[in-house]
């Protein structure tokens, strides 16, 4: 199979390869994807430039893809060969991720794609949709409440904005920039604030006095302002915590909210929350027709343009990799 790989942590430029590798064959309960489409998350790039070491002889990057089941390994119904799927976790304590032609990976892993979606919007699921499903609703529901969500214009944030508006919430929402708010509002955000130009605390309490729940992509950088507009027995969910990956916790501050504090990550989440988050984005799917924003496309032989796109922090959406 056609595939990109690097065998050592360091720059997109100098560590990824391209090339031929033997094609995988999928082990007992897993499944083996013909993929058409890879996303790119931050996480692939970071994991690549060292924020995880390489533990194996090579790695294919990237967890996210969308494509058919081709083959199946033991103990996998031979009726799941020829279903589309959307694929994540590919690359979670495994060599061999998305940014090739086949992967073998768990079969609860390759989730039924919807026929009116296509492999490229499928690849955008993955991670981002799992993810904001956890942060939203690992709680409980959010219909009636008012949902804060950060970072309004990042992938995660993008499902998260659109999921709790089909849940029935309220979201409010902080971006950096007028090309950032378009994007949120497009989303379905009713309240979207620039909080480079604006008070975040003095323009939720204007708006709606509070929040019920933060979906929130900068814990630790966040937390003075999540104090003071975090209503009691609120959640905050939390994704991320670049901007402070130690913060001092306010816990006088917050002791008196009774909130919960919930850090998500979608590689360790149990099955069952798996199995559920699957079930409500194949009912979102159906039910609210979910907008997908691509900011570029790479074929594989680009792989390198298509991490340092990602890198460079300045689009919007998703960078896919097309698979021929």
């Amino acid at each position: 199979m056609y595939a990109a790989w690097y065998e050592k942590n360091g720059s997109a430029v100098e560590v990824l390869k391209l090339g031929e590798l033997a094609d995988p064959e999928p082990g007992p309960g897993e499944v083996r994807v013909r993929l058409h489409a890879s996303a790119v998350n931050p996480s692939d790039v970071k994991a690549r430039a060292g924020g995880r070491k390489v533990m194996w002889e090579r790695i294919v990057p990237n967890s996210d893809g969308a494509g058919v089941i081709d083959c199946v390994g033991p103990g996998v119904e031979a009726s799941r060969i020829g279903q589309r799927a959307w694929i994540y976790n590919a690359q979670w304590e495994r060599p061999y991720g998305s940014s090739a032609q086949y992967v073998a990976l768990p079969a609860a892993l390759a989730v039924p794609l919807a026929n009116e979606l296509s492999f490229e919007q499928g690849a955008c699921l993955g991670i981002p949709a799992m993810t904001a499903h956890r942060c939203l609703f690992a709680d409980g529901p959010v219909a009636g409440k008012t949902v804060l969500v950060t970072g309004g214009a990042g992938v995660v944030a993008h499902y998260a904005i659109q999921l709790a508006k089909w849940a029935g919430a309220r979201v409010v929402t902080t971006v950096s920039s007028p090309a950032k708010a378009a994007h949120a509002q497009a989303a379905g955000a009713d309240v979207i604030i620039n909080y480079r130009t604006e008070d975040v605390v003095e323009r939720i309490r204007a708006t709606v006095g509070g929040v019920d729940h933060v979906v929130d992509v900068d814990f630790g950088k966040n937390l003075p302002v999540t104090a003071q507009i975090l209503r009691s027995n609120g959640v905050v969910a939390c994704y991320a915590s670049m901007g402070d990956p130690k913060p001092a916790f306010p816990y006088y501050d917050l002791i008196r909210l009774n909130p919960v504090i919930r850090p998500v990550l979608v590689y360790t989440m149990s099955d069952a929350a798996k199995a559920q988050a699957h079930a409500d984005i194949a009912r979102w799917i159906k039910e609210a027709k979910p907008i997908f924003a691509i900011a570029e496309r790479f074929p594989l032989a680009e792989v390198v343009q298509a991490h340092l796109a990602v890198e460079g922090g300045k689009k919007i959406g998703h960078i896919i990799l097309t698979i021929g």
